[in-house]
């Protein structure tokens, strides 16, 4: 499969739980054409902006059925995806699996495109990595940061 889109992600969180943020990097392949996004919470996980920074990427996609190559440093992720278990997940309804409402979200925008996932080491000098990382860090850092309200009240019933 040739790829007409790379997506680049990256998610952070201060303390996991804590403020966090995620950054993407998306880039039309054969183009000079890309784009930046990032958004912070004042209270997250790392994974749940792992996630989120991908759901993001691919939301922001215009054409259904794009061939699209996610790069991560997640492995919660790509290997949620790439070994299928996010399926089993979803058959059980996510019985006892953290962060259910992001990987419905998720299995929607996915299931309109056609997705490959690739691994790779964080902090390990990929530039479009690296910006994510930037990106993801800076929008923790961000002075009104928005509200994670699914994990925020979920945190409080276990309190």
């Amino acid at each position: 499969m040739s790829y007409q889109v790379h997506i680049y992600t990256d998610g952070a969180a201060k303390g996991n739980p804590g403020p966090g943020g995620y950054g993407v990097v998306m880039e039309m392949v054969g183009t000079p054409y890309k784009k930046e996004f990032y958004e912070g919470f004042r209270h997250t996980t790392n994974n749940r902006m792992e996630l989120l920074a991908v759901i993001v990427g691919l939301e922001k996609l215009k054409n259904p059925k794009t061939n699209v190559l996610v790069v991560s440093d997640s492995k919660y992720v790509v290997d949620a995806v790439e070994k299928g278990w996010v399926f089993g997940w979803e058959k059980k309804y996510f019985k006892d699996k953290k962060n259910p409402d992001l990987w419905m979200r998720f299995l929607k925008i996915y299931r309109k495109h056609n997705v490959k996932f690739m691994w790779i080491k964080g902090h390990n000098n990929h530039p479009q990595n690296e910006r994510c990382d930037q990106l993801a860090v800076m929008a923790s850092q961000q002075e009104k940061l928005n509200i994670d309200t699914y994990y925020e009240t979920e945190e409080q019933k276990l309190m």
